[in-house]
Order: structure tokens, then sequence, then C-alpha cells
């Protein structure tokens, strides 16, 4: 039989859900849909004295602290990612009436917890518009002759939270001459120039930029000139 990779010791109480089926080194039942690994053998939760507490699933991070917290004894749950190389959790092992409790504890502070996250998303949301109105007005600046328009739009796309653009790293945050002039090129080379139909032809990256290299600079040196946004 392979044995199976050894939990990490700082989770404390280990269980496993095993990715082949096991049986239980000492009463034979099986296949095991979790077990517990002592000196290297599988044990069924019954014979681990764990066959009385429940499964949580992961994913309420509250009903999984507060389930913890009413349990005298748990079990963090984990499956082997092959791929990964290591241990990921799955979940919690706790007693049935704790969990209750926590279940309890969470539906009487629900609606305390809804409001907090709709004033937090209200919060992200007034902080995303002043940043894109600061990443606008940095543009401008930049290139005083580029459309406000077509400014805002850049800005709001090179900031949008979670999105991974340049408006989000640390130099986007920090307004950054770089960043911006990162961001408003993108936005050119997409918008103003056929990159991306090369792309879709099956012209490779680098080339695809080397031949709208020249398209690029010469809207980005209309919009640095002096005089009124170009229409």
């Amino acid at each position: 039989m392979a044995r199976l990779p050894t939990p990490p010791s700082r989770l404390g109480l280990v269980v496993v859900q095993p990715l082949r089926g096991k049986r239980c080194a000492r009463c034979r039942r099986g296949p095991l849909s979790l077990l517990v690994l002592e000196e290297g053998v599988p044990r069924c939760l019954v014979c681990a004295d764990l066959g009385h507490l429940v499964f949580l699933p992961r994913g309420d991070t509250a009903l999984t602290r507060r389930s913890r917290e009413e349990s005298v004894l748990s079990a963090v749950v984990v499956r082997f990612n092959r791929r990964k190389s290591r241990y990921e959790r799955q979940g919690l092992l706790v007693e049935e009436a704790a969990l209750a409790r926590a279940e309890a504890r969470c539906l009487a502070d629900a609606e305390a917890r809804r409001r907090r996250r709709a004033r937090d998303a209200r919060r992200r949301a007034a902080q995303d518009v002043r940043f894109a109105q600061a990443f606008t007005a940095e543009i401008l600046r930049s290139f005083p002759r580029c459309p406000p328009d077509r400014a805002a739009d850049i800005a709001a796309h090179a900031s949008l939270r979670g999105s991974g653009r340049v408006g989000r790293s640390a130099a986007g945050r920090a307004l950054s001459e770089s960043a911006v002039a990162w961001a408003v090129r993108a936005s050119v080379r997409h918008l103003d120039t056929p990159y991306d139909r090369l792309l879709m032809d099956g012209v490779v990256r680098p080339e695809a930029r080397r031949r709208t290299a020249a398209e690029v600079e010469s809207v980005l040196a209309s919009w640095r000139g002096p005089g009124p946004p170009a229409d």
C-alpha cells in the first residue's frame, strides 16, 4: 500500500481526504473518505476517536472561526494536491453542538455583518472614484491634448480594482509618471492602431508591437503637444 505524504505538523490535529480508497489499518473499514495518519498508517475516524465530529467545509470564515472557538476538539481537514505537491485545507471537523452554537452566533449578527459589508463596499467605491479622478488628472498633466473623456476612460480601465492592471500596481497607486504613460500607451496601442487585428491574424506580440510602434508614438506626440485637447 502506497504511503500518504505526512501533513505538516503546524496544522495541529489533521484529518486527510485521501485521493485513493484507503482502509483503516486497525478495523479494515473502507474505502475511507476521511482518515487520520498514525505512525504513517491510516486510521478511520472511529478508531482515531474522532467519529463524533462533523465536517464543516471551508468557505465561511466567520462560521469556521466560531466553530473552532466553540468546539473543545477540532481537526483541520486537508487533501494532497499532486500538482502543487502540498496539502490544502478543505474544511474543519468540529463537535456537532459546537457547530450549532456557532451557526446561532452567525445568524444573530448576520444583519450587522451585512451592513458592515455594504459600508465597506461603499467606502471602496468612493476610494476608487477618487483614485480614478487623480489618475485622470495625471494623464491630462502628462498629455494635455488627450481628450478628457478618453483620459477618464483610460484611468477607469487601468485602475479597476482586482484587474491586476498598471493602475493597481504600486507605481500606479503612487501615480508615477511611468505608470501613467504605460496606461496611455497601452490604450493607444489597442484602440488607435491595428495591433489587436494583427494579433488575431497570428502575428506574434513583439512583431505586432514593432509594426505599430510608429503609430503609437505619433498619437502620443500629438497628445503631448501644446494647445487644446484633440477631438
